[in-house]
């Protein structure tokens, strides 16, 4: 089964959060959404959780009872220890007996939190729950995962970790959505949509992003446009509208199309 939105508007009164977005999620597949803040990444991920009436377009998700859902905020109880954790979710979830002690043994070593069973929700670093999160957002083994944007402000190795959980997770047949600040994620995504201001500006595989970016991004020692450059590191870099000659790469990497395709807009709306 594949889910997805279909040419999905939201409104919030006179404002337009997402306007005629079309996204797909197959099974075994991760789709990364990209975008700054107010682009609709969460509205997308709500509206396709069935949180968020659309104004037009079509919804195509399953049941709460097949849906796993890790919010911005991790969705843990800070006032129960991880075990007890794991048993509301099981209760509201279903899972219960043998079934739920194995998946709960399952679930806490592959998160590494075995040893932190007993300890409060709230006692554990921010690493160790959102790792926690995602284990209950997976523990009955939903075939839709939504994710809001699981690892920001996480450690590096953390990241690592969840990433390595998310990637387990699909290879075991879920479809995956997840927004995220963090474009070495998204390169590592099946699929890349990247929002601004509710729309989709570019949609594919990583490598798709990189080639359909209007325009090129080149390395310039000194911008000729400060408005269409930003600085990487020691260097700059700079869009220029034209396309590049032919057998010169467009871009060198996700983050250079996400900001291109941005300024790419600006100047179509200038």
């Amino acid at each position: 089964m594949t889910w997805g939105v279909t040419d999905l508007t939201v409104t919030y009164g006179a404002v337009t959060a997402l306007r005629s977005v079309t996204v797909a999620v197959e099974p075994g597949a991760i789709v990364a959404v990209v975008g700054g803040d107010g682009a609709g990444k969460t509205t997308l991920l709500r509206a396709l959780a069935g949180a968020v009436r659309p104004a037009s377009g079509s919804v195509n998700g399953p049941t709460l009872s097949h849906l796993g859902f890790m919010p911005t905020t991790a969705g843990v109880w800070r006032e129960l220890t991880v075990d007890q954790n794991i048993d509301f979710v099981g209760a509201s979830q279903g899972v219960s007996g043998v079934v739920l002690a194995a998946r709960r043994e399952e679930l806490l070593e592959a998160a590494g939190l075995t040893a932190a069973r007993d300890r409060l929700a709230g006692a554990l670093s921010g690493g160790m729950r959102q790792k926690l999160a995602f284990s209950l957002a997976m523990l009955h083994r939903p075939p839709l995962l939504i994710l809001d944007e699981p690892s920001t402000g996480v450690d590096p190795v953390s990241r690592v970790e969840l990433w390595r959980l998310i990637s387990t997770a699909a290879a075991q047949g879920a479809a995956v959505i997840m927004a995220t600040t963090y474009l070495d994620e998204a390169e590592r995504a099946s699929r890349v949509v990247v929002l601004d201001a509710g729309e989709v500006l570019l949609a594919g595989t990583p490598a798709e992003v990189l080639e359909n970016m209007p325009g090129h991004v080149s390395v310039v020692p000194e911008p000729s446009d400060r408005e269409l450059a930003w600085r990487r590191g020691r260097t700059w870099r700079q869009w220029f509208p034209a396309d590049p000659p032919a057998g010169t790469p467009r871009v060198a990497d996700l983050e250079d199309a996400v900001v291109g395709a941005a300024l790419a807009k600006a100047a179509v709306h200038a």
